[in-house]
């Protein structure tokens, strides 16, 4: 999970899913309390608290980079596995030039079709990053319609999982004072879920010396003004872990980023992905999840499912064991054509699939029974996802290097519990084994 974490200081608020906190369209972000007004038909109330374990607590706010100027004013967020620019920087393959404007003409139905900005605020966890001004004067422009999109994200999956649960998402607001902030939403002890974590980021700045050198490093050719580089990036992302054994874990995470060069020209890239971790094979769960995938895939292209789910299989696999974290889904990073345009398309596509292909799995596992051998071995396997995270997950790995993250964020991506057994290996035929065969050789399942 990769969500931009470059932060210190952060806000903890309570929004119901049809609340949302808006600045004031005229004025600017002086104190939160006299610039936020509330939107038509929404209640809200703040509240501040802390709370255990990998959760979210306070260290007090700051007025610093709550509003965007000039060429920056779309600053942008990465992957919530959290780290800084790190799910944007550190997960490139490849990295070309993109040859289209950042701003994307619309046609009237096209904007009639995305809804108003303010209407479509009203069903968000909070307010968004950006000013709403912000966003209404600049709407045609992708950093703008990707905010909006990993909003709606947000909000869409945390009702989904609201409501399932019957609990509710503590919603934490953080700044970044070098620019941009995010907003995490995270539910704990619930009845279905032990921990969900659901985060937006929105930030930019300039690069640092040491984020342009690894980018140069894998051959990306970046020439920036005085040595500074500046960027936005913006992203959705999100883990889930059940309580019980029979419902997977879930993670997606779709981004955006943007680099300015010193002659004024922009270099863009897509990434991200969802994958399933489940700790027993079911293969009826494994097919809707893959072919909810893949359906949203082909609408753009034939090769896309068959080399993003190649691309995650890669991605996701643990050396030291020897064995994928889950059975996978899709990832991919440095997508920058055929347009913008069309890639933004394909990453909403995927951004709408994050209910349809896991909620159900949930639901039909909702009363399954489990015993303590099922539940131990839950824990084993969440174990080998916390290894993957923090030994070789480049994001995590990354924010946890650059001074000023926001370690809270970046943590989030793990479980509350977990379990380390020595030399543990299942006993042959069992289900145990099954998945682990599975796992040490990945296979198709549509």
């Amino acid at each position: 999970m990769a969500t931009f974490a470059l932060c210190s200081l952060n806000k903890v608020g309570r929004f119901t899913w049809r609340q949302c906190l808006v600045s004031n369209l005229k004025g600017s972000r002086g104190s939160e309390e006299s610039s936020l007004r509330q939107l038509p038909g929404a209640r809200c109330f703040s509240k501040t608290t802390s709370f255990r374990c990998m959760s979210h607590g306070t260290a007090g706010r700051s007025a610093a980079g709550r509003s965007r100027r000039g060429l920056l004013a779309f600053g942008g967020v990465a992957a919530l596995t959290a780290a800084a620019v790190a799910g944007l920087m550190a997960n490139g393959h490849h990295f070309q030039r993109a040859e289209m404007a950042t701003k994307i003409p619309q046609t009237a139905d096209e904007i009639e079709q995305e809804g108003g900005i303010l209407e479509r605020c009203r069903g968000f966890m909070s307010a968004p990053i950006t000013d709403i001004s912000v966003l209404q004067e600049r709407r045609g422009e992708m950093c703008t319609r990707m905010e909006m999109m990993i909003m709606e994200t947000q909000a869409d999956f945390c009702r989904a999982l609201q409501e399932v649960d019957g609990g509710t998402f503590k919603v934490d607001r953080w700044y970044r004072k070098e620019g941009g902030g995010g907003i995490s939403c995270v539910m704990q002890d619930g009845k279905v879920f032990e921990k969900a974590g659901v985060n937006v980021s929105v930030v930019f700045g300039h690069l640092t010396e040491e984020a342009a050198k690894q980018m140069r490093s894998r051959g990306k050719v970046l020439k920036g003004k005085d040595g500074k580089l500046p960027f936005c990036a913006m992203g959705v992302s999100s883990v889930i872990h059940p309580k019980s054994p029979h419902i997977p874990t879930v993670h997606f995470n779709y981004r955006y980023f943007e680099i300015e060069e010193e002659d004024g020209s922009k270099q863009w890239w897509f990434g991200g992905g969802t994958d399933l971790t489940p700790i027993y094979v079911n293969k009826d769960d494994a097919f809707l999840f893959h072919n909810t995938l893949k359906e949203a895939c082909d609408k753009h292209h034939p090769q896309y499912y068959s080399d993003f789910k190649k691309w995650c299989d890669r991605y996701f696999y643990i050396r030291h064991r020897g064995e994928t974290r889950g059975i996978g889904g899709i990832f991919f990073d440095d997508l920058d054509g055929p347009s913008q345009e069309e890639a933004f398309s394909f990453v909403k596509s995927c951004a709408k699939t994050v209910v349809p292909c896991y909620l159900p799995i949930v639901y039909k596992h909702l009363k399954d029974p489990y015993s303590a051998e099922e539940k131990d071995w839950q824990q084993v396997r969440r174990g080998r996802y916390v290894e993957f995270n923090l030994v070789y997950d480049r994001g995590v790995k990354f924010g946890l290097a650059t001074p000023g993250s926001r370690i809270e964020s970046i943590l989030m991506s793990l479980p509350l519990t977990a379990r380390w057994e020595y030399m543990h290996e299942p006993a042959k035929g069992t289900r145990e084994a099954e998945i682990l065969e599975v796992l040490r050789n990945p296979k198709e399942w549509v």
